[in-house]
């Protein structure tokens, strides 16, 4: 059947939308090697080949199955090995022994991504109708917005698994220079906010999650929010005050994870005489410009920059931080209200910015319809929101609206926090 011309020429730049994000989760997981892609660093992550599969599961799953006529199944197993969470959906592998999974191989993960590639693709070439367009334009466009949530997760998960080992290995070498080390952080200035009935929620026709939705009103009190991120300088200096032996700082769950986990600094932080360093004399360390304190990131371990946005912070790091900066953290709507201050800056590519507000649904939230009902409603409870997005979130992704949401113990993720207070 033949498409009308508006939606063919839809059809057409879907197709090449697909296509780029299929190939950027490929060309991310180009510089690990099988092992790599295999491990399971802990249960909160997952291999980068799951990653891979899972979402390819999506769109087999969701998209072609219910959708494409005549489609066959890569492997009817799959069925049960890259189920996530979905309930509706049956049985799954269970979720912290995802590294278990050394069969399929890489190559049967590609070959399973091509498989449904072409399928897609297929079906995006005009092998429905304009009704059917109406229900598969929809599942295509989350699909590919839950692969982008999956390409920050695959990096995240690997920096994980690769902290863990002793050699402290890079995903992927820096190509250029050595990162320089800034001599004093620019001055945090505060931007008064007069507060008042604020819009808040995604606006507009463009696609967003349901936890997005609806937008409403949040009244807001006057306040003032920090101009820029807290930034390692600033976080050594708390650090440096004993901010992690001081209870009087830290929420209670917070200050049981320090003292059960042992948290002394950020959880990528490593002081000057941290035997993975392999740093010699003192000399040595001056030569190669560390202050004591370097970080282990996507291209390895370098030294502390001062100005750099702090990052791989608990929620319970966070809100301990700005008690001791005699703040607090801003609320999600706070946030998003000051998205177009002038004068703010790094609020989008840097980091996830932990807030003071609980995930919970908007006033007339009502989760997407069919399988994908399951995606955000059913976490709604004993978690945190941050906005932003970090250097691992891909471009475009992020908006003002985006509600990205986890427990507040974990510190795995690209999460640091900006400053507010009362007015």
């Amino acid at each position: 059947m033949t498409l009308s011309r508006p939606i063919a020429q839809a059809a057409s730049a879907l197709r090449d939308r697909f296509r780029d994000v299929r190939a950027t989760s490929l060309a991310l997981a180009t510089p690990l090697s099988a092992e790599d892609q295999c491990i399971q660093s802990m249960p909160d992550a997952s291999p980068t080949k799951w990653h891979l599969a899972h979402t390819t599961w999506f769109f087999e799953t969701v998209l072609l199955q219910p959708h494409a006529e005549g489609y066959q199944p890569f492997d009817p197993r799959f069925h049960y090995l890259f189920n996530s969470y979905y309930e509706a959906l049956g049985p799954r592998h269970p979720r912290p022994h995802r590294g278990l999974l050394t069969r399929p191989s890489v190559d049967e993960v590609h070959a399973y991504r091509r498989h449904v590639d072409e399928a897609v693709l297929a079906l995006l070439e005009g092998g429905v109708g304009e009704q059917d367009w109406v229900a598969i334009e929809p599942i295509v466009t989350l699909g590919l917005n839950h692969e982008q949530q999956h390409q920050e997760l695959l990096l995240t998960d690997i920096l994980h698994a690769l902290s863990c080992n002793p050699l402290l290995p890079a995903y992927k070498p820096a190509s250029g220079p050595a990162l320089r080390l800034a001599a004093v952080p620019s001055p945090m200035r505060w931007l008064p906010q007069h507060g008042g009935i604020a819009e808040v929620g995604h606006a507009g026709q463009d696609f967003s999650f349901d936890n997005e939705t609806p937008r409403h009103k949040a009244l807001l009190q006057p306040y003032a929010i920090a101009d820029r991120l807290v930034n390692c300088g600033d976080y050594a200096q708390f650090i440096a005050d004993g901010g992690y032996q001081r209870a009087e700082l830290w929420l209670s769950d917070g200050w049981a994870a320090v003292q059960a986990d042992g948290w002394q600094h950020p959880a990528y932080w490593l002081a000057s005489d941290d035997p993975r360093l392999g740093l010699g004399s003192q000399q040595q360390q001056q030569q190669q410009g560390s202050t004591g304190w370097h970080v282990f990131g996507l291209h390895g371990v370098r030294p502390m920059e001062a100005d750099a946005p702090v990052s791989q912070l608990s929620f319970y790091e966070a809100a301990a931080y700005a008690e001791w900066a005699g703040a607090r953290l801003p609320t999600e709507f706070e946030w998003e209200a000051a998205f177009d201050a002038p004068g703010i800056t790094q609020m989008t590519g840097h980091v996830w910015q932990w807030t003071r507000s609980s995930y919970d649904p908007y006033p007339g939230f009502r989760p997407m319809p069919g399988i994908a009902a399951e995606y955000n409603g059913k976490f709604m409870v004993g978690q945190l929101v941050l906005r932003g997005g970090s250097v691992a979130t891909p471009a475009g992704h992020s908006r003002p609206s985006y509600r990205n949401f986890f427990p507040p113990a974990a510190r795995w993720q690209f999460t640091g926090l900006r400053l507010a207070k009362d007015l």
